[in-house]
């Protein structure tokens, strides 16, 4: 082998054996800068706009074309991060953040995902690291009986759960049992047959499943503002006898609650009940409105839970868990590692082939997992289920806050009632012409101002602004400042289109 190039020697490179990626004694004062970085981050986020305002490609012409030779001091990194990474984000912890569902953080969750990242634990089975698996079981059980799942759904039952990194897997990885389940059952000649449902208000990600795993007769069943756009079982019945009767096979059905646009609730018993004559396998995605559902109030929407086969909700959204982190449980779970286990000669080992343990390899599209349910072990323990259900409370109170105020104001309506913590209203004013462009100019006057953040839905044809309460620090003065902002934005829209008329 030849010498080291001279030249990287004197530019700074360290060669093996005087380079040190993990020296303790850097990594403890690199840390110590780094969380006081992070909590005046925190400390200061007001004063950030909170929709950042670059321009696509103004990162590209800040930052080098290549990576430096050479180290660079933490200090310039930061400086960096400061001139350029922030301002170019999107700061969805702020208070002022209303827009899509929130991304909820907390102290223990932080100091969990310290923990999780710390030990780097490779948990794809269990002898890779037993406790992250049966942490995470106890996790999962913790979780089901918070929700009130019956035992069909935990581990000390005959079910079980999982942590996914997000919706998308869990609907993805419960398609590919019930598909597997059904061809076991019919032959390979039936996939052509297979037919999935949901309603047109199920999350976007269920049709990319379909598409990924070859599912494509899906049925999107209309909803209505009348119902609220909850999914309605006699729609679903009408349309799984018409396949039947075409001499098709329905498969699947995805219901909600807390769908993304409205936070609509679907029937879950009464569709249940519909899909239990066809021999369907039903999903609940509860990925925001599941959370809620430990308080008690908000429990009934989970009624008929006990005849469906997996639900999943998103700690990550309303939990005070940072991304990523999604709970699946399955009341079968050896559908799922029938359809999705691996079993390489490098992994096999004995706890394995005696089928003593839970390999979470099998219960997931990859291999590799993190130790996330530390994490959320954390947030359990440090807060307890009393105070995590106020804070839920909490959101969902100013949400209605801001519901009253919207309600005060003749030229606003409520184009649905609010469930949980988002409240879906428009500008509907007498005397102006296109509802739809009035409300389109208003949010972009009030997402200019940098101040607060919302985004918008279409549901029925209806175009209507989404308020989404929940981020960790929001409290009342940020709700009422951004009525009074939204009021300002459509007194000066309001002023500009008569002057235009």
């Amino acid at each position: 082998m030849g010498s080291l190039d001279p030249n990287l020697s004197d530019a700074g490179i360290h060669i093996k054996g005087e380079f040190k990626p993990l020296d303790v004694e850097e990594f403890r004062k690199q840390a110590h800068h780094m969380v006081d970085f992070i909590a005046e981050y925190y400390k200061n986020i007001e004063s950030y706009p909170v929709l950042s305002h670059v321009q696509p490609g103004y990162l590209r012409a800040k930052l080098p074309e290549s990576a430096p030779s050479a180290p660079e001091p933490m200090k310039n990194i930061m400086d960096d991060v400061k001139t350029h990474i922030i301002p170019g984000m999107t700061h969805w912890l702020s208070p002022n953040f209303f827009a899509y569902f929130p991304a909820t953080v907390s102290s223990a969750a932080f100091v969990g995902e310290m923990l999780c990242t710390a030990f780097n634990s490779v948990g794809f089975n269990w002898v890779a690291s037993p406790a992250a698996t049966e942490l995470e079981m106890v996790v999962m059980d913790w979780l089901a009986r918070m929700l009130k799942l019956p035992e069909s759904f935990m581990f000390s039952g005959t079910g079980g759960g999982v942590i996914q990194n997000t919706t998308s897997e869990s609907i993805l990885v419960t398609l590919i049992a019930a598909r597997d389940k059904c061809v076991s059952v019919n032959g390979p000649q039936c996939l052509s047959k297979l037919v999935v449902y949901g309603s047109d208000q199920t999350h976007s990600t269920f049709n990319k499943a379909c598409k990924l795993i070859g599912l494509n007769n899906v049925r999107t069943i209309p909803t209505k503002i009348e119902t609220s756009f909850a999914l309605s079982a006699a729609d679903l019945q009408t349309t799984m006898e018409v396949d039947v009767a075409a001499g098709l096979i329905p498969l699947y059905l995805c219901a909600t609650v807390g769908t993304t646009s409205t936070t609509a609730v679907d029937p879950l018993d009464e569709l249940a009940k519909v899909a239990e004559k066809y021999g369907v396998w039903v999903h609940l995605d509860a990925a925001y409105g599941g959370s809620a559902c430990i308080c008690p109030e908000f429990r009934n929407y989970l009624d008929g839970v006990e005849r469906i086969d997996s639900l999943s909700f998103s700690p990550h959204k309303w939990l005070l868990s940072y991304l990523d982190c999604c709970c699946l449980w399955v009341k079968q779970p050896d559908l799922l590692t029938k359809a999705l286990s691996t079993n390489p000669e490098y992994l096999r080992n004995q706890q394995s082939e005696l089928n003593t343990v839970v390999d979470y390899k099998d219960w997931q599209v990859g291999t590799g997992r993190k130790f996330k349910s530390i994490r959320l072990w954390l947030v359990l323990r440090n807060y307890g289920v009393a105070n995590i259900q106020s804070h839920i409370r909490s959101d969902v109170r100013m949400a209605k806050l801001f519901e009253a105020m919207v309600w005060s104001d003749p030229r606003f309506e409520i184009v649905v009632p609010t469930r949980f913590a988002l409240v879906c209203f428009r500008l509907k004013p007498a005397g102006f012409g296109s509802i739809e462009y009035l409300n389109r100019k208003l949010l972009d006057w009030i997402n200019s101002s940098g101040r607060i953040y919302m985004t918008h839905t279409k549901v029925g044809g209806v175009y209507m602004l989404r308020f989404a309460v929940g981020a960790t620090l929001t409290e009342d003065r940020h709700i009422i400042a951004a009525w009074k902002l939204i009021k300002e934005g459509a007194n000066a829209l309001f002023t500009t289109e008569v002057r235009m008329e």
